[in-house]
C-alpha cells in the first residue's frame, strides 16, 4: 500500500507560511538545499526542474495533494501545473480554476486519499497546508519536517486546529544540517 507523506517546512515556532501565504523566510540556500535536490527531486515545481536540467525518477513520489492556498503560492503556473511531473490534486471548497493537469477531486480529502492509497505507485507527497494536513491527519503514514533556524510569530499552522486527539509518531531518523535546517522523519 502507498504511503501518504507529510513533507513540509516549519520554523521553530510552528508555521509552514506567513500570514499572506508566502514561505520566502525560509533559508533557500544552504546544504539542505542539495539534499532536497539530490534526494527529494519529485518535490521540486517543474519550472525548477527544467532551470537545473534535471528529471525526476518519481521514486520517492508520484502524486501531490494540495489545499488550494498552496496550490496559490506559487504563482502563475505553466499549463501543467506546478508540479507537471506529478499527478496534481487540490482541494478547495470553492474554487476550481486550475491548470487541466491539476484535478480538483469530488469527494473529500479522506475519501481521495484511502482511495489513492490503493492504486500502484511511489508515495504520496502531502505538500500542504494545515487545514489539509488537519482533515488527513489519520491517513498520514510518515512525516517529513524540515525545521527551519526561524521564528515567524504568526501565518499558516502546520496542522489546523483540530479536536483534541493526541497522535502519537516514532522518530526514524533526525538529520541536521549547516545552514540551521533539522529534517526530522517520523512514522506513525
Amino acid at each position: 500500500m502507498r504511503e501518504l507523506v507529510y513533507y513540509v517546512a516549519v520554523s521553530l515556532d510552528g508555521y509552514i507560511g506567513a500570514p499572506d501565504d508566502t514561505f520566502d523566510a525560509f533559508p533557500m540556500q544552504g546544504d539542505h538545499i542539495d539534499m532536497i535536490v539530490r534526494d527529494y527531486t519529485d518535490t521540486l515545481p517543474t519550472l525548477a526542474l527544467e532551470a537545473l536540467g534535471m528529471t525526476p525518477d518519481l521514486t520517492r513520489f508520484d502524486t501531490v495533494l494540495m489545499g488550494w492556498n498552496t496550490y496559490v503560492a506559487g504563482g502563475p503556473h505553466p499549463p501543467g501545473g506546478p508540479y507537471g511531473h506529478l499527478k496534481q490534486y487540490v482541494f478547495s471548497r470553492n474554487h476550481t480554476d486550475v491548470e487541466p493537469a491539476v484535478t480538483i477531486p469530488n469527494e473529500s480529502p479522506v475519501e481521495h486519499a484511502r482511495k489513492l492509497k490503493q492504486e500502484n505507485g511511489s508515495g504520496i507527497w502531502l505538500a500542504g497546508g494545515g487545514i489539509l494536513a488537519s482533515e488527513l491527519v489519520d491517513e498520514i503514514d510518515r512525516l517529513i519536517i524540515k525545521v527551519n533556524p526561524i521564528l515567524l510569530g504568526s501565518g499558516k499552522r502546520i496542522f489546523a486546529e483540530r479536536e483534541y486527539a493526541p497522535m502519537r509518531a516514532e522518530l526514524i531518523a533526525s538529520t541536521p544540517y549547516r545552514s540551521g535546517v533539522v529534517i526530522n522523519e517520523y512514522a506513525r
